[in-house]
């Protein structure tokens, strides 16, 4: 056991271990900052088109939010939150573990172990494993002009592929939590021309097992003439699809699905989950209208103004405001929340996806009162008199 002198020289041996290649991964934990609800940090290396950087998993008491840094940024945000609460650290590589704690001295306490993880393998020329695979029994994706009949992805069909596949890659982990099994009801509100709605039915069939009941909802009739015809002649018979707007739906839910419906869609499909006791919530909101209005009329002269005077600035903030109050509010409601990034390309122009996971330990009615006050201390920063959710939730504070 030995002691170093300053989180400077913990950063400094985390920029050693980057420069070997010998970096596996990074935790911080024992937080007693001014972060509400901060638990943990995990650091590793991604890649991101072609470029090594670090990404971060913030990890809060009900929900984790992800983030990629360049090298630099990266280490500077480590000094940051080593000085700002975090009192034990471990860096793990191929060589070894090594474990800090901070004592009462100011000095840190090093302990060496056993290195405990593998390097990952984040080579250029890796092969990412595709959840959906190509072959010439997908059906669907021929029908709906991503591949030809031999199940070669046609090259205009690429990024809606790789879109396809991002998204099973970010549901999986979320249906191994919450027992795919226990799903017998999918809505995919906003189901558009059926992309990702047919690829979710195929893959909770050929990997989990399962066939539940499974309903796109969509506004446009010729599109969900054009869904239910490649459903039947893929032989997806609990596939169906109906016309008709989020609000009007009233059938069962256990998982929803609802990507890019616009501005207070959202709120609606989110609403329609949580009345429906939900297992399984995942959204990709598009546009802020809603709160944006209520910004502009709520926000005149204060240490706000800056921010939002110009339109791109406010458009931003009203993104954030809007899907930070969504996510505080299925709280609320005994979800456990995750704030991911989502494939933005031509098809996906918002890439920010919230997805939540209903708990089974009710919420405890203190921490209830500590979600009001945050939703309450967020609107009046805002100056915003009532988010749209909160309407159809009937919820008053």
């Amino acid at each position: 056991m030995s002691m170093v002198n300053s989180t400077i020289q913990i950063v400094e041996l985390f920029s050693s271990f980057l420069d070997s290649k010998s970096f596996v991964k990074l935790s911080m934990s024992s937080y007693q900052g001014t972060l509400a609800e901060m638990r943990n940090i995990y650091v590793r290396e991604v890649l991101i088109k072609g470029s090594i950087q670090l990404g971060f998993t913030f990890r809060y008491a009900t929900r984790d939010i992800t983030k990629n840094y360049t090298r630099g940024e990266g280490e500077a945000l480590v000094k940051e939150y080593l000085l700002g609460g975090f009192s034990q650290v471990r860096i793990f590589t191929i060589d070894r573990d090594l474990a800090f704690e901070l004592k009462g001295d100011g000095f840190w306490r090093v302990r060496e172990f056993a290195p405990s993880l593998k390097k990952q393998d984040i080579a250029h020329d890796k092969k990412k494993r595709r959840l959906l695979a190509t072959s010439n029994d997908k059906l669907y994706l021929h029908e709906l002009g991503i591949m030809d009949a031999n199940g070669q992805v046609y090259k205009h069909g690429q990024d809606k592929y790789k879109q396809i596949n991002q998204f099973l890659a970010l549901l999986k982990p979320l249906l191994d939590e919450v027992d795919p099994t226990s799903i017998h009801h999918v809505v995919d509100m906003g189901a558009g021309k059926g992309y990702l709605t047919f690829a979710l039915y195929d893959f909770l069939h050929t990997e989990y097992n399962i066939n539940p009941d499974f309903v796109g909802v969509e506004y446009r009739q010729e599109l969900v003439d054009l869904c239910n015809k490649v459903a039947e002649s893929s032989k997806f018979d609990k596939l169906v699809f109906r016309q008709g707007g989020i609000i009007d739906y009233d059938g069962e839910v256990d998982m929803l699905i609802a990507l890019h419906a616009c501005d207070t869609a959202t709120d609606d499909a989110i609403c329609k989950a949580i009345k429906g006791n939900a297992s399984l919530i995942v959204v990709a909101p598009c546009c802020h209208k809603q709160i944006r209005r209520e910004m502009e009329n709520g926000i005149k002269k204060n240490e706000l103004s800056s921010l939002t005077k110009y339109g791109i600035f406010l458009e931003r903030q009203a993104e954030m405001v809007t899907d930070s109050l969504r996510v505080l509010i299925m709280e609320y409601f005994g979800y456990k929340t995750k704030v991911v990034q989502f494939v933005s390309d031509a098809h996906t122009p918002k890439n920010v996806m919230l997805t939540g996971i209903k708990q089974k330990k009710e919420i405890v009615e203190s921490r209830k009162a500590e979600i009001l006050a945050e939703i309450s201390a967020l609107k009046s920063y805002f100056g915003i008199s009532t988010h749209y959710l909160e309407q159809l939730l009937a919820l008053s504070h």
